[in-house]
């Protein structure tokens, strides 16, 4: 099995439905944020505080090629913005998770830890400029993607349901 990689703006639920498909199919889940702020010892917040944006991207890239060359049979949850690294299509199958920007805040904000999880995301701070990196993000995840999931009012097993049958 080559590796699944979940794309899709952040909020969608990346991290939980790679947990949770990776436990169904035997295998390991990494998330690429949890490995850059274990690589950086910060917290994403605190990376793009620190050192900007830019140099979080080159790490992202960094971590690409890694997983690229190392890492195989993994569902791989990435960032919102991870998508852009050059070679994301040889690092594994691409599985883009779906929402609409209203369904995405409105699963943050209803999440018992929503303050925890809006802090966590520098690029939320700002809702109005989030929904234009999300409706510009929107096209290039299609793009890239081998299969799209819609996850809009979904349960996590009916999404990992989905998932496996796009992938045989």
């Amino acid at each position: 099995m080559k590796n699944i990689v979940l794309i899709g703006f952040m909020g969608v639920g990346k991290g939980r439905i790679g947990r949770e498909l990776a436990k169904n199919l035997g295998t390991f889940a990494l998330d690429c944020d949890d490995l850059l702020q274990s690589a950086n010892n910060a917290k994403i917040k605190e990376i793009f505080a620190e050192f900007g944006e830019e140099y979080f991207r080159k790490q992202e890239k960094n971590l690409a090629i890694f997983l690229e060359k190392n890492v195989k049979n993994a569902v791989i949850s990435t960032g919102g913005g991870f998508y852009r690294v050059p070679n994301l299509k040889k690092i594994g199958k691409i599985i883009y998770l779906k929402s609409d920007f209203e369904s995405i805040i409105n699963a943050i904000n209803s999440s018992p830890n929503a303050q925890k999880k809006i802090a966590k995301r520098p690029l939320l701070s700002n809702l109005t400029a989030a929904k234009e990196l999300f409706l510009k993000r929107e096209k290039e995840y299609e793009a890239l993607a081998n299969i799209t999931i819609d996850v809009r009012k979904k349960s996590t097993k009916d999404i990992i349901l989905q998932i496996k049958k796009g992938l045989k």
